[in-house]
C-alpha cells in the first residue's frame, strides 16, 4: 500500500511567503532522517535560516535556544569566529586531497592533538566521516586484527557482544551491535550475528546502579563462556546509552567490561561518538572509569559542530596486527573519498584549541551540575518518571498522556522559543558545552513549564 505525499499544512499566522514556499518545496522533494513524513507536515516544519551563539533563527525571524546542540554536535555555539577563520584559512590553502597514500598537515596535527587527550595506550588515529562510519571501521578492525593475530588455522571469532538499548549508528554493522528494536528489527535478516546482554541502565525495582552493573557483568561473563571463544569484541557506550533514552550506568560496569575483555582475550570497543569531547564533564567518558579500551570511536562534537568528521583511536597492538608484506593482504582495506578532509581537520583543530584555552571541559562539568540543580523540582513532579543525567547529557522521562507525549513537550518548548527533541517520551537536554547561566536557566525553566503544560 502506498501513501501519497501529505498535503502541505495551512499557512500559519505570521508565516512568510518565503517559509510557505520553502516548506512546500521540501515536502515535494526531500526525505528527512528519522522523520515520519505522514505526520511531519502537521508539526508545522521550521525552516532554519541562520545561527549565532546559542540560538537558531527561522525564516520568519523567530529565535530558538538550541537546547540539543543541533543533535549533540555544537560545542562553543554557532558562528564561532575562531573556527570560521580556521576553515577560511584552510580553504585558501588546500580544500581536499585523498588520504589514500597521501597525507597533509591538518590530518597529522589533528591526530597528534587527539592522541594527547586520549587515554594512555591509544596510539593511532584512523579517520572516518561520521559516527556510524567510525563504528563500522572499528568493528572491521576488531575482526580483522583478531583473525590476523591468531595462529594460522585457528578458528575465527565472528561474533560481537553488545548491550541492549545501545545505539551505535545506522550502517549495517553499527545496527547489528545496537540494541533498540525500533531501529534494528526490520533489518534483522541482513545483520551480523551477535550476542546481546541486558542494559545496565535499565534498573528494575529496588536495584542500585552498582547492583545492576554486577548483574549485567555476570550475564556478560556467561555469554562469553557460552560463545566458547567465538567473540572477537565487546561494544559498549560508556556511562550513558544516549539514544536508548539517556540510560545511565555505574562506572563499575565499564571497569568490569575491561576486566572481562582481558580475561577472555577479546577486544574492547568503546563508542564515544555521543559521550566524547566533554559531554560527560570529562574529555572522554572512560576517564570516569580510569580504563583504556582497545578501540575508541569519536565524532559529533569533534569539529565543534561545523563539518562531518569522526575517528577511531587504536592501541598499538591492534595497529601492528595489520603490518606485513603486501602479499600477505594484512592491509586494512577500508576508507572513503573524503577521509581526513583538510577543512574538517582544520575545524577540529580550532575546536580543540578553544576547548583548551577556555577550559570548556571543566565548564561542561559545571553545566551538568547546574542542570541537576535546575531540574531538581522537575524530577519531583507527578508524571515525571525520572531525570537521568551524567555531565550535560540529560534525559527527562515523562509518563505518556498522549500518543506522542515527548513530542508534545518539545512542541510546547518550541512555542516558548526553545528547540529540543525527544527520544520517545524522554525529553533530551544537551545544550552547547559553552552555554552560560542565563541561557541555561531559561532552557530548564522552559522545559519545566512545557512539561507542566503537557502533563496537566
Amino acid at each position: 500500500m502506498t501513501t501519497s505525499t501529505p498535503v502541505p499544512p495551512a499557512r500559519r499566522a505570521g508565516q512568510s511567503q518565503r517559509t510557505t514556499s520553502l516548506v512546500d518545496r521540501d515536502l515535494r522533494s526531500l526525505w528527512h532522517p528519522f522523520t515520519q513524513h505522514a505526520v511531519w507536515p502537521g508539526d508545522d516544519p521550521l525552516v532554519i535560516d541562520r545561527a549565532a551563539g546559542m540560538h537558531l533563527w527561522d525564516t520568519d525571524g523567530n529565535r530558538y535556544l538550541d537546547g540539543v546542540s543541533s543533535l549533540w554536535v555544537t560545542v562553543h555555539g554557532h558562528a564561532v569566529p575562531e573556527i570560521d577563520e580556521a576553515v577560511r584559512r584552510q580553504l585558501g590553502r588546500l580544500d581536499h586531497s585523498t588520504f589514500l597514500g597521501l597525507t597533509h598537515e591538518p590530518g597529522i596535527e589533528l591526530a597528534e592533538r587527539l592522541l594527547a587527550t586520549a587515554p594512555v595506550g591509544l596510539t593511532r588515529v584512523f579517520y572516518a566521516g561520521d559516527g556510524s562510519s567510525a563504528v563500522e571501521a572499528a568493528l572491521k578492525m576488531a575482526f580483522q586484527a583478531t583473525a590476523q593475530r591468531r595462529r594460522a588455522g585457528a578458528a575465527t571469532r565472528p561474533l560481537f557482544l553488545h548491550v541492549a538499548e545501545g545505539y551505535h549508528g545506522d550502517t549495517l554493522g553499527a545496527v547489528s551491535v545496537g540494541g533498540i528494536d525500533l531501529f534494528s528489527a526490520t533489518y534483522r535478516p541482513i545483520l551480523l550475528a551477535t550476542r546481546t546482554v541486558s542494559s545496565p541502565g535499565v534498573l528494575g525495582a529496588g536495584r542500585s546502579r552498582v547492583e545492576r552493573a554486577a548483574e549485567v557483568l555476570a550475564e556478560m561473563r556467561a555469554a562469553l563462556a557460552e560463545a566458547d571463544g567465538r567473540v572477537c569484541a565487546i561494544v559498549v557506550e560508556p556511562l550513558v546509552q544516549a539514544a536508548g533514552g539517556m540510560l545511565t550506568h555505574d562506572v563499575s560496569f565499564v571497569r568490569g567490561v575491561r576486566e572481562l575483555c582481558d580475561e577472555f582475550d577479546v577486544l574492547m570497543i568503546v563508542d564515544e561518538v555521543a559521550t566524547g569531547v566533554g559531554r560527560t564533564g570529562r574529555m572522554w567518558a572512560v576517564e570516569h572509569a580510569g580504563i583504556t579500551p582497545d578501540l575508541m570511536t569519536c565524532g559529533k562534537g569533534l569539529t565543534g559542530g561545523y563539518l562531518p568528521l569522526s575517528a577511531v583511536f587504536a592501541r598499538e597492538e591492534v595497529y601492528e596486527a595489520f603490518l606485513g608484506v603486501p602479499a600477505e593482504a594484512r592491509t586494512f582495506f577500508h576508507g572513503h573519498s573524503y577521509t581526513a578532509n583538510p577543512l574538517s581537520c582544520a575545524a577540529a583543530i580550532a575546536n580543540l584549541d578553544l576547548i583548551a584555552e577556555r577550559g570548556t571541559v571543566a565548564h561542561a562539568a559545571w553545566v551538568g551540575e547546574r542542570i541537576g540543580e535546575l531540574t531538581a523540582s522537575l524530577a519531583a513532579r507527578d508524571g515525571v518518571v525520572e531525570v537521568r543525567r551524567i555531565g550535560t547529557m540529560t534525559g527527562i522521562e515523562v509518563a505518556p498522556v498522549t500518543e506522542r507525549t515527548g513530542g508534545a513537550v518539545c512542541q510546547a518548548a518550541r512555542r516558548r522559543g526553545v528547540w529540543i527533541r525527544p527520544l520517545g517520551d524522554v525529553v533530551v537536554l544537551m545544550p552547547p558545552l559553552a552555554i552560560g547561566d542565563d541561557d541555561l536557566t531559561h532552557l530548564c525553566g522552559v522545559v519545566e513549564d512545557s512539561v507542566a503544560e503537557v502533563l496537566a
